[in-house]
Parts: C-alpha cells; structure tokens; sequence
C-alpha cells in the first residue's frame, strides 16, 4: 500500500463493519483511529453505543471516544474544534488519521465546511425544547415556516431535531441557518484529496447484525450501563438519552414494558437509523464509493495507489 500520509475517511450504517476495517487500516498504515460517530464520543455509554472494546483500543491509537459526559450537549461544532486538535496531533506524530463513524453531518463539515453560528443562549434553548416535548413538533414547524422558510422547506416536517435547531438560531440571531450556513467555517480536510469509503451491506444481513449486536450488548452489561445513566435523572432531550436502546431500556426498568420488548423497540429504532443513514449518504456525499466491508480494504488501498499516481479518482453511491 502506498506510503502517502494523508486522511483515510470510513463512514456507513450501524453494525456494517466500518470499526472493524479501520482498525485493519490503522495496523497497517500506523494510523491513529479518530471517531466520527455522535453517540461514542460519551463516557457513561460505552456498551450501548458500541464503542471499541478496550482489546482493540490497545491495538491502535483511538480518539474523540468517550470523551463527553453524558449531560452535555455535544454539537457538530464541538466535534469539528475537537477533531481540529486532534488532526494537529497525529499530523505531528506523522500518523495516519482513520476517521470512523456513521454521523454524516461530522463528515459534511470535515469535508465542507461548517456554519459559523454562535452560541445558542440557555433560555432560548429550554424554551424551544420544552414547547417541542409540550406541544409536539408541528408549531415548531409553522413558526420556523414564518421565520426561516428558505431553511423550513429544506427540512422535513417531522425532523425534530433540526427544526428545533434551525429554529432555535433564527430566534437567538434573528438570521437564517441558511445565511449562516453561507457564511461557514472551512472544511478541515478536503474530500477530494481524501481516501474515502461508504461501506454497505444487504438489508436482511444488516438486520442480523443489528438484533445479534444487540443481544450482545445486553449479555455484556448494557442494561446496567442504563440504569447508571438513568439514576443521574438527566435531561430525557439530551443526545446520550437519546441513543438507542437507551429510552427502551429505560422504559423496561421502570417497569413499563418488558425486557423483550424493550430489545425489539431498540432493534427497529436501529434498523430505522441504519436506512437514514444510508438515504442520507446517498444523496449528501454522491462522490463516495460504495462498497461491502469485505471491500473496503481494497477500495482504500486502489484510492491511496491512484493518489500516489496522480490520477484522477472514480466514485460510486451508496445503495
């Protein structure tokens, strides 16, 4: 393989392999194993969320996982400044960064940029976020509608998250997450001068994948790492609560439904995040191979040996 240092970027749906693969390419091109995935970077959930197993950890160097407390609210921008520092020091090392994950919006802002939108003030927030768990996200919608519709028509109207988020940032700034967004930081890698892959797998595989790694997950302690999290009473709208498995898992300790059915409910929450996944990278990041796992060694290997020729890279979509 060639010798050229330069970012290795791996992405994919849940339970598809990539943490496998870029432990692969991170033994054997001295890379350092970065995280891109929204729900590892936090310490309280390390079962849940599949984080690498210690055994691995000691294989290569890894980064940005279980770094956050589980009461933060840890954003895309956050990440970018984290994964900033990061590059800075593996670049130092003269490593190779492997970013790793299935977040699509750390990749996008990796690779494009990201708005330069500031801080959001508490109140505006915990106003936003307590009409959404009141009211449902409807109003929200019709109000973004009023105030933001460039931004408004982009969403879908059931998006929870962004269009609170878009509309939190109208209300604090009075701008547009779209102005904003047109008004970004630069990317902190280039794509097109990465090596990067989108890995797949058959539907009804992936779905195996999922139900066998969630049983794992409970053999391994994963309803314990629930019960801590949930007797620190935090806020229910907070990322980390939102993980999945955890809310059903929560749902079961507290009596409410069984142990059964909390892991079925995991298991479709999941294979549902799994197809977003896989629709977002489709129409976000078009310039991505897509290959199945047992590929994506070669796929990074021929980018990394065209680079190092200096031809011009070909790219698939994912399926």
């Amino acid at each position: 393989m060639s010798e050229t240092k330069r970012a290795v970027l791996i992405a994919g749906p849940t339970a598809s392999g990539k943490s496998a693969l870029a432990l692969q390419l991170a033994e054997r091109l001295g890379g350092t194993i970065v995280n891109a995935d929204s729900m590892q970077v936090y310490r309280d959930l390390r079962i849940i969320t599949a984080r690498p197993p210690p055994e691995e950890e000691a294989r290569a160097p890894h980064r940005l996982y279980g770094h956050v407390d589980a009461a933060e609210n840890y954003s895309t921008g956050r990440w970018c400044r984290d994964v900033a520092e990061v590059l800075d020091e593996v670049a130092r090392e003269g490593r190779v960064p492997i970013l790793v994950g299935g977040t699509g919006l750390y990749f996008k802002a990796l690779t494009g940029g990201l708005a330069a939108v500031p801080p959001i003030p508490a109140d505006i927030r915990a106003d936003v976020r307590g009409r959404l768990a009141a009211e449902g996200v409807a109003p929200l919608y019709n109000e973004l509608l009023e105030r933001d519709p460039k931004t408004a028509h982009r969403l879908m109207p059931n998006d929870r998250s962004r269009i609170s988020r878009a509309l939190e940032v109208v209300l604090a700034t009075g701008r547009s997450l779209s102005d904003w967004h047109a008004q970004g930081l630069p990317p902190l890698i280039v794509g097109a001068s990465a090596a990067k892959v989108f890995i797949t797998c058959e539907r009804k595989e992936l779905v195996r994948r999922i139900e066998a790694r969630f049983a794992a997950m409970l053999a391994a302690g994963a309803l314990d790492e629930v019960r801590a999290l949930a007797a620190r009473h935090l806020d229910p709208t907070l990322p980390a609560m939102k993980a999945h498995g955890v809310p059903w898992l929560i749902r079961h300790l507290n009596g409410d439904i069984s142990r059964d059915e909390a892991a079925a409910g995991a298991v479709m929450d999941t294979r549902r995040y799994a197809k977003r996944q896989v629709t977002w990278f489709r129409n976000q990041m078009t310039d991505w191979p897509a290959v199945p796992a047992e590929q994506g060694y070669a796929e990074i290997e021929r980018q990394l040996t065209v680079d190092a020729g200096g031809q011009t890279k070909s790219g698939g979509r994912p399926d």
